[in-house]
């Protein structure tokens, strides 16, 4: 019971994003599993997982070594820094950057993990933004939005 208990748990880490051991209880007990916040703060310690800061500002359990916690607030302001324009068009966003922080600002709209966002590609002073049929105009005015709040 224990070990599926364990396997369950890193499914639902990779799967969801879990900020909090009742959340986690909730998740478990929707897959038919029941557990206490004893055993579930066992497991957690077993399983070596941890809250990890997201982009947004949020957080979430993270199994070691399978999340990139994404920018610093340091980082962030850099970002905000270098962004210097950014336009949707069709499933495209196109962000021009201060020359050589393309890399940056694109692993930061990775580290997002927006269901939108197919992929980016970043070259030196352009990222690129590929998103779902139709999203562009919402993933960009979030993304607007993250980098004013930065």
């Amino acid at each position: 019971m224990k070990t599926k208990r364990q396997v369950l748990i890193e499914q639902i880490i990779d799967r969801q994003r879990i900020g909090t051991q009742e959340e986690l209880l909730a998740a478990l007990r929707r897959e038919g599993m029941d557990a206490t916040q004893a055993t579930l703060s066992r497991d957690l310690r077993k399983l070596r997982l941890s809250k990890v800061a997201m982009a947004d500002g949020g957080y979430r359990y993270a199994l070691p070594g399978r999340h990139d916690p994404g920018p610093t607030p340091r980082e962030r302001r850099v970002i905000r820094k270098a962004v210097l324009s950014l336009a949707a068009s069709g499933s495209l966003i196109v962000i021009h950057v201060l020359p050589g922080m393309a890399r940056a600002v694109a692993r930061w709209i990775d580290a997002l993990s927006l269901s939108a966002i197919l992929g980016s590609v970043a070259g030196n002073d352009t990222v690129f933004v590929v998103v779902a049929i139709g999203g562009a105009e919402g993933v960009a005015a979030q993304l607007r939005t993250l980098i004013k709040g930065g």
